[in-house]
């Protein structure tokens, strides 16, 4: 079927809504034609329009010299026919929906050259119940006639080819409903199906739509993640074209800076080792020193640069891991270290996740804890589409305005969070890359309490 539409998203919109209002009209036809039919039986005067109409033909058909005689046998006493040289003046039925759709029906039955036809109805009334025995319509009436007790008087005027005119009076039963059933339920299937359809046509058209929005979101946590197929109409062909590009650059981009971080780092340590020798040959022991502490400081910074670089270059793949059972494993190894670090209680929370990379982010969010705040606590707490991680501690926090700027590289807080902890500023923006990663978000705030509280959510 696909072959059958457009290539483009313009053209499948375009024929979306010509085939939707094609489909319409020939709906509404059908509606119209069976509600107006469905208006005749209503009132049950189906068979007394059909006997109208047959009748005319008749008369007309008939010799002028035989008209009068064959409308004399017409009449029975509740179907009166009457022949007339001049136009009826008929009572005003205003717009009665009844009396229309009659003469519409009556008009359609006649095979006159220019049909002209009048009806008129009047008011409901009681009718004779003789008279009732003896009406030709109780089996006519449709299954909506409720009320048989009152009736209304019908007269149908009839033009004639030479100028004459039949006049026919009759009683038909009091109609049913305004609106019939059937008519109700046309309309309803009517709306189903083009509920329906557009539903699918739209969904149809959208969805290369959603995928396009699906794969950049994937690209967020993973650019490693599969190109998109190049497929649908010619907009989204290019926009997937245009979308792997941006990735492939994208990957390039990140790989190039890895390497060159990689290859900095690596090729700084040649001329820190000459310092450092150079260094252990100065005679004045503070100098000397000094010196050492100032390189051993760069060392330590080239190695987290380099444990930086090769985990962004990394690829562990991703699976279905327990993240309660994970954190916890991290609390009890550095509880049997002897550091001051507890977890409360958790059930276990799945996530799909890269077990290792996610290990030494929730590590450094710890060991920060437990370098600034004496103690560590962490929690896990599942959510209604995704899992959070507290860890609290019991330091003296950080100022508003440094909150977002601890999670830069190499940044680091003065004060309490100083180099004398040993910091170099790398851990927190080593855990937020891990975050993102894996589509999640890190928090840093001021626990009311005291302390600092890290909170890491990450999708369910």
């Amino acid at each position: 079927m696909s072959r059958f539409l457009p290539g483009s998203l313009f053209g499948q919109t375009l024929a979306i809504l010509l085939a939707g209002f094609v489909v319409s009209q020939a709906v509404g036809a059908w509606i119209y034609a069976g509600a107006r039919e469905e208006a005749v039986r209503s009132v049950g005067a189906f068979a007394i329009a059909q006997r109208v109409a047959n009748l005319a033909r008749l008369v007309d058909g008939a010799p002028a010299d035989w008209r009068r005689r064959i409308v004399a046998a017409l009449n029975d006493p509740t179907f009166s026919v009457v022949l007339l040289q001049d136009a009826p003046r008929l009572p005003d039925s205003g717009d009665d929906p009844s009396a229309r759709a009659i003469a519409e029906f009556v008009a359609d039955q006649l095979t006159l050259p220019e049909p002209r036809i009048a009806v008129a109805l009047s008011g409901a009334s009681p009718m004779p119940f003789m008279a009732a025995l003896n009406h030709p319509m109780p089996m006519a009436m449709g299954p909506t006639v409720h009320d048989l007790g009152t009736w209304r008087g019908l007269q149908v005027a009839v033009a004639l080819s030479g100028g004459q005119w039949l006049l026919f009076a009759t009683a038909v039963p009091n109609s049913g409903p305004p609106v019939p059933w059937q008519f109700i339920v046309s309309l309803a299937v009517m709306g189903l199906i083009v509920v329906v359809v557009s539903a699918w046509a739209v969904r149809r058209v959208t969805a290369p739509l959603a995928i396009l929005a699906g794969a950049a979101e994937r690209d967020g946590r993973d650019i490693a993640t599969e190109p998109l197929a190049e497929a649908g109409t010619a907009e989204m062909r290019k926009a997937s074209r245009a979308f792997n590009g941006m990735q492939a650059r994208l990957r390039q981009l990140i790989e190039n800076r890895t390497r060159l971080l990689a290859a900095i780092s690596h090729d700084l340590r040649t001329p820190l080792t000459l310092l450092r020798l150079r260094a252990e040959a100065v005679d004045n022991p503070d100098n000397r020193d000094k010196l050492l502490a100032t390189i051993a400081e760069m060392d330590a910074m080239l190695g987290a640069t380099l444990a930086f670089a090769r985990d962004e270059a990394a690829a562990e793949p991703r699976r279905r891991t327990d993240i309660a059972a994970l954190l916890a494993s991290i609390v009890d190894d550095m509880a049997d270290a002897g550091l001051s670090v507890t977890m409360e209680p958790a059930a276990p929370v799945i996530a799909d996740c890269q077990p290792g990379a996610l290990k030494r982010a929730l590590t450094n969010l710890l060991d920060n804890a437990l370098k600034y705040g004496e103690r560590a606590h962490a929690a896990v707490r599942p959510m209604p589409h995704s899992v959070e991680i507290t860890i609290d501690d019991w330091g003296p926090g950080i100022s508003e305005a440094e909150l977002s700027r601890v999670l830069q590289p190499f940044y680091r807080v003065e004060g309490s969070r100083n180099r004398q902890t040993g910091g170099i500023g790398l851990g927190l923006a080593i855990t937020l890359a891990v975050v993102q990663a894996h589509g999640g978000h890190l928090t840093l705030a001021n626990r009311l309490e005291g302390g600092l509280r890290a909170s890491v959510r990450l999708p369910a």
